[in-house]
C-alpha cells in the first residue's frame, strides 16, 4: 500500500478504527482505519462496490458499523449523533432534492431540520444564495434547473449548518465539463474558506486535479493512500481497483514530465 505523508495536513478531525460493515453475508467494509485532516481535500475513489460510500455513511451516522469506532471531532459517532451530523455538510448519490420547490423554499426545509431561529434562517438563505450565484433562479422550481444548478443547490442545503466537513458523493455526475470546473472551483473556495472537504469520486482528473490527498478502496479495504502524484502512479493500486490514470498522467508520462493533472503537466512543460 502507497503512504505518503501530505505537507501541512496533520490533524485528524474524522478517526475511524477498524471499521467493518457487513449487509448479510456480504462484508461492504472489511475493518479499514482511515483519517481525514483538518483542511484538506480529500478525494475517495474506487469501482462500485469497494465501501467508498458505505464508510462515509458510517462516518455520518447513516450506518451502523458492524464492528469498529470512529470518531469525528472528538466524539464518537456511536454515542454523538445528532451533534456529529451538525457539525457535517453531506450531499450524498441518494440526496433528494424537492424537484417543485424553488432553491430558496429548499433551503427553508432544511433550516427547519436543522432548528434555525427564522430570521438566523433567512440570514443565512440570503448568504447561501448570493455565495453559490442562486440569486437569479432562487425562485424557479428545481426540477427547471440545469443539472449544475442542481448541484449549486444540494451542496447550498449542506452548508445550511457551517459545517467544519463537507462529504461530496459524486458531485459532478451528469455535469458537462464547464459545470465540472464551476463546482469544483466552489469547492475549492470553500475549502479556502476553512472547510475540509471529501469528494467521493469515479471522475479521476477531477481528483487528480483538485484533491491534496487521495484514498483508493477495492474489495471494502484501502489499497493506497497518499498525494495524487504518488496514487496515481501506484500501477498496482490502479490495477486492484480497475482504474485508470488521468489522461494528463498518461501524456506527462509519454513526456517524460512528473505531473498527474492537467495544471501539473503544463507546469513541469513551462518548466522544461
Amino acid at each position: 500500500m502507497t503512504t505518503t505523508a501530505v505537507p501541512g495536513v496533520t490533524d485528524a478531525i474524522v478517526e475511524v478504527r477498524g471499521l467493518v460493515k457487513r449487509f448479510g453475508e456480504r462484508t461492504a467494509v472489511a475493518g479499514i482505519d482511515l483519517d481525514v485532516a483538518r483542511g484538506e481535500i480529500f478525494g475517495l475513489l474506487g469501482p462500485n462496490g469497494a465501501g467508498k460510500t458505505t464508510t462515509m455513511r458510517a462516518v455520518y451516522g447513516v450506518t451502523r458499523p458492524t464492528a469498529g469506532v470512529i470518531r469525528v471531532f472528538g466524539l464518537d459517532v456511536a454515542v454523538h449523533r445528532r451533534r456529529v451530523r451538525a457539525r457535517l455538510g453531506v450531499t450524498l448519490q441518494d440526496n433528494v432534492l424537492i424537484e417543485a420547490l424553488s432553491p430558496v423554499e429548499n433551503l427553508r426545509v432544511f433550516c427547519r431540520y436543522h432548528l434555525l431561529p427564522h430570521a438566523e434562517a433567512e440570514r443565512r438563505i440570503e448568504e447561501l444564495v448570493g455565495f453559490l450565484a442562486l440569486s437569479s433562479h432562487r425562485d424557479v422550481p428545481v426540477r427547471n434547473l440545469s443539472g449544475g444548478y442542481q448541484r449549486r443547490v444540494a451542496i447550498a442545503l449542506s452548508l445550511v449548518s457551517n459545517p467544519e466537513l463537507l462529504i461530496l458523493d459524486e458531485p459532478t455526475t451528469g455535469l458537462d465539463h464547464g459545470e465540472v470546473r464551476e463546482t469544483m472551483a466552489l469547492v475549492e473556495r470553500l475549502n479556502r474558506e476553512g472547510h475540509a472537504v471529501v469528494i467521493i469520486t469515479h471522475a479521476m482528473w477531477v481528483a487528480a486535479e483538485y484533491a491534496k490527498r487521495i484514498v483508493v478502496m477495492a474489495g471494502g479495504r484501502v489499497i493506497a493512500d497518499g498525494a495524487p502524484r504518488s496514487v496515481f502512479h501506484d500501477a498496482a493500486a490502479l490495477a486492484a481497483a480497475a482504474i485508470k490514470m488521468p489522461e494528463a498522467a498518461v501524456v506527462a508520462r509519454h513526456l517524460g514530465a512528473d505531473a498527474v493533472s492537467v495544471g501539473g503537466l503544463l507546469g513541469a512543460l513551462a518548466r522544461d
